[in-house]
């Protein structure tokens, strides 16, 4: 089966101009400042819990050099709960880039967004497609999930490959830069809401044809996926100690923290040495803790 008939485009973006969820970042008038900030936050962390946050920190922050004005403290404060804080410290640096090296203004080019702070490939395309409208192949997980699935007829995706994969989507891409963005963003809704990794919903998908269901569903056969547990991990450690440094904005004694997680010890200071080693906690001279930037006068 070919890739066009396995994924026909005009399917898909019929099927995705019917059903699109109604997310922030894809209305009428957003920069792709705004873009490239829901970019990163969305990374492994739900839609739901990124939207009221992205919509705060666009009124907050509605250029590069507004947050680039504000301290690491205040941009990871704001970053709350949504896991992972290592990505707020990486936005505070581009926005940084941004005002001082590019007036203020994303780059449009995938070659210029990669030499950016925190800009890895997936997000440079996410970026050039959904912000500029360039036709770039645009790879995440449900992405690889559906070509898989519809071209390859695997249950589940093999191991990343860039050149691969990139090569796979871009195969796909409606010839036109604009059918080709917004066909990007249906491929991508489509392995979140249909063909989704546990139960996908075969019957309402809206591709005439895949590999995977021609050939009966077949199991996947490769070692199985390592569930990536919470509770009692350095990463919920880690989450209990920036949650006392965010609720106190002035540097606080051991004592406040050690009592988050009084059962391991060791675990805690682990924890600890790695958000100091991150860069995201600093400690005085006195022997106090803060978030990054608000420990020094």
């Amino acid at each position: 089966m070919s890739v066009a008939v396995a994924v026909e485009s005009s399917v898909l973006l019929k099927w995705y101009s019917e059903t699109a969820r109604d997310l922030p970042w894809r209305r009428e008038g957003v920069s792709a400042w705004q873009i490239l900030m829901s970019e990163i936050m969305l990374q492994q962390t739900p839609v739901v819990r990124v939207a009221p946050i992205w919509e705060e920190w666009v009124e907050r922050w509605p250029v590069p050099s507004a947050m680039a004005a504000s301290s690491q403290a205040e941009v990871l404060r704001a970053w709350g709960k949504l896991g992972y804080p290592r990505r707020a410290l990486r936005l505070h640096e581009c926005a940084g880039v941004l005002a001082a090296e590019h007036g203020d203004v994303v780059p449009e080019d995938v070659d210029t967004l990669l030499s950016l702070p925190g800009i890895g490939s997936y997000t440079a395309r996410a970026v050039a497609c959904f912000a500029y409208g360039q036709r770039v192949p645009v790879v995440d997980t449900n992405v690889r999930r559906v070509v898989a699935r519809a071209v390859h007829g695997n249950a589940e995706p093999g191991n990343p490959s860039n050149t691969r994969d990139l090569a796979d989507v871009a195969a796909l891409l409606p010839r036109t830069r604009a059918r080709a963005a917004t066909y990007s963003a249906a491929l991508m809704e489509l392995g979140a809401l249909i063909c989704t990794a546990r139960t996908p919903n075969c019957e309402n998908c809206p591709l005439p044809n895949c590999a995977w269901v021609a050939s009966g569903k077949p199991a996947h056969t490769g070692p199985p996926k390592k569930v990536q547990k919470f509770a009692g991990t350095d990463r919920q450690v880690r989450g209990k100690l920036m949650a006392v440094l965010r609720d106190s904005h002035r540097p606080v004694e051991r004592a406040q923290l050690d009592i988050v997680w009084p059962t391991d010890p060791g675990q805690r200071d682990r924890a600890l040495h790695s958000l100091l080693v991150d860069g995201l906690v600093e400690q005085t001279d006195d022997g106090l803790f803060a978030l990054a930037g608000e420990g020094t006068p």
